[in-house]
């Protein structure tokens, strides 16, 4: 029985429904926002992100959120537990929104400039990460069981669908002004806070108040270490077109790998542990995160592969110029969108009336379809199939996300709820930078593999100098990859300009016209597509079968297990 919401009036559980998906919207969109308007918040700071030396901003700037709130949940999901969920959660959208401010106001050019939108990302993403891993234990806490698939469905949808919003919205500023991007977030902010501290409190006698400062370090240090040596190992090293087997990557991967296993350790002797393992033989609790962490990995990579597909080939093949492929590439993933807004709430909805396994193994068969026939289009598709399958997908994934968190949610006891809730964060969290370490080097590995042949004999077709064609056509394909995805006019910026400049005119407008790069890119995008979506389909099959095992007993284990560990607690 939920004790705390039947304690309050009616209207309070609307009122942390509306103020918790404002949260949880702020911080998803955030996590987005930048892959669209990155160019144009280089330009405004004038820095060339296709510079060599620039690519580490560039990971930097679109990760180091997304590290820092996949690293810091689980923690501050226990804080929550201990000090207060609805203290927590007040306290990050203050962080958060001070946070924006202080990026509205980004000072400077080049590289302190760039070092200030990271370190301050960072500091958003703390705020970030305090919202995410208590507003699903604040909704668990104020809605009864029979409601909470609604509700958790549609802070959810903010949650997720709010990666995608970000995308839309980042292009519509950017291309006005890259500030913008930044500014967007205060009002809310503003609002938010000051709403979430007046109507927010927690109800009296929390738990001890005990930090375990062994847990939260080697557990932060693991995440951390291992996400960046990520972020490195996506960038050339020596002759190699990325560097996986680099000592520093190797070191840190190590080093990350032993922190966790020390974390394990850790946790299994201290009072009053940051994450109870024991939770994960409550197999709704494991299996719900194991389906999460599988479908968050599949969906990054979608949004990945999508964008490149649309900016780097489809867009420009339609006449678009480079520089409006950002903005378009949104709008036309806005049936993806559209799908999982639709099916989120009403997947929750019927959950709580039918139970929720149906829609959660269902959704993921569905997703699982959808990449099979997404492989099956060609490079330059019709779009209203394009379109259909993209709804599809969307459809499957909004159908999963409400039941697999009320799963996890409904199967812990009351008093876990801030700790649940910070680890569905962080499997969703985690799940989108693996994606973009895995898919990265998926696409880099299959562009290296015919990429300079082709590219070398097209600019030499257009009179390039010999030496230079093969310059250009050995460079890593990182920055091919990057170009595409960031909306910049590829051999534009690979050729150098007094040598471009030199060349007949015909050769200048078809080296940098519509079709030259999206040809280019067609034959080894398509190669690599079919091995991004196949394993996205088979995650998202793991998925069901991970959401099917769970929910079978989803509470059925808890008395037993937690009841040795409540006694005594107050």
């Amino acid at each position: 029985m939920n004790t705390a919401a039947d304690s309050r009036p009616q209207s309070h559980k609307w009122m942390v429904l509306s103020n918790t998906t404002l949260g949880m919207l702020a911080a998803a969109i955030n996590g987005s926002i930048l892959l669209i308007s990155l160019p144009a918040v280089f330009r405004g700071i004038g820095l060339k992100a296709l510079d060599p030396g620039n690519i580490n901003y560039l990971l930097r700037a679109i990760i180091g959120y997304m590290i820092a709130t996949a690293v810091l949940v689980v923690a501050f999901g226990r804080l929550g537990d201990q000090f207060g969920r609805a203290k927590m959660y007040n306290l990050g959208f203050a962080i958060f929104t001070a946070a924006s401010i202080a990026l509205s106001l980004l000072p400077g050019q080049g590289d302190f400039a760039a070092i200030y939108l990271i370190s301050v990302r960072i500091i958003q993403g703390i705020g970030g990460a305090l919202i995410m891993a208590n507003s699903t234990a604040l909704l668990t806490d104020a809605f009864p069981e029979n409601e909470r698939g609604f509700a958790l469905g549609i802070n959810v949808v903010a949650a997720i669908g709010g990666q995608f919003v970000g995308l839309l919205i980042g292009g519509l500023l950017a291309d006005t002004d890259w500030r913008l991007v930044f500014w967007i977030n205060v009002p809310f902010g503003l609002i938010g806070t000051v709403w979430a501290y007046l109507k927010l409190h927690d109800a009296p006698n929390r738990s001890t108040h005990t930090i375990d400062w062994l847990g939260n370090i080697s557990f932060g240090l693991g995440l951390v270490l291992i996400l960046t040596a990520i972020t490195y190992g996506l960038q050339p090293y020596g002759d190699q077109i990325m560097a996986w087997t680099s000592p520093k990557v190797l070191v840190l991967f190590a080093i990350g790998f032993i922190s966790l296993i020390a974390f394990v350790f850790i946790e299994q002797r201290v009072a009053k542990p940051m994450l109870d393992l024991k939770l994960f033989r409550i197999p709704g609790f494991a299996y719900g995160n194991i389906a999460n962490l599988a479908s968050g990995i599949a969906r990054g990579g979608l949004q990945f592969m999508l964008i490149v597909w649309l900016q780097g080939i489809w867009l420009p093949l339609h006449g678009y110029s480079f520089e409006e492929t950002p903005l378009w590439s949104a709008i036309f993933m806005l049936p993806l969108t559209v799908g999982f807004l639709i099916a989120g709430p009403v997947s929750g909805y019927f959950s709580d009336r039918v139970g929720g396994v149906p829609f959660a193994v269902g959704g993921m068969v569905v997703g699982a379809a959808s990449f099979v026939a997404l492989m099956a289009l060609p490079a330059d598709f019709s779009y209203t199939v394009f379109a259909a399958l993209l709804f599809l997908n969307g459809l499957g994934s909004g159908l999963f996300v409400a039941p697999n968190s009320t799963q996890i949610m409904n199967s812990v006891p009351a008093r876990e709820r801030g700790q649940a809730s910070g680890m569905r964060a962080t499997t969703t969290n985690a799940g989108q930078v693996l994606s973009i370490g895995l898919f990265f080097s998926l696409m880099i590995l299959g562009l290296a593999a015919s990429l300079p042949q082709t590219m070398e004999a097209g600019l030499l077709a257009q009179h390039v100098p010999e030496a230079v064609a093969h310059q250009i056509a050995n460079m890593p394909p990182v920055a091919s990859l990057f170009a595409a995805f960031l909306g910049y006019n590829p051999m534009g910026e690979l050729i150098p300009a007094d040598v471009l400049h030199a060349l007949p005119q015909q050769s200048i407008d078809t080296l940098t016209g519509h079709a030259f790069f999206p040809e280019l890119m067609s034959g080894p995008f398509k190669h690599g597509l079919v091995f991004a979506f196949t394993f996205s389909a088979i995650l998202y099959l793991i998925a069901a079968f991970a959401s099917w095992r769970g929910g079978r007993t989803v509470s059925a284990s808890i008395p037993d297990i937690m009841a040795t560990e409540a006694a005594g607690q107050p």
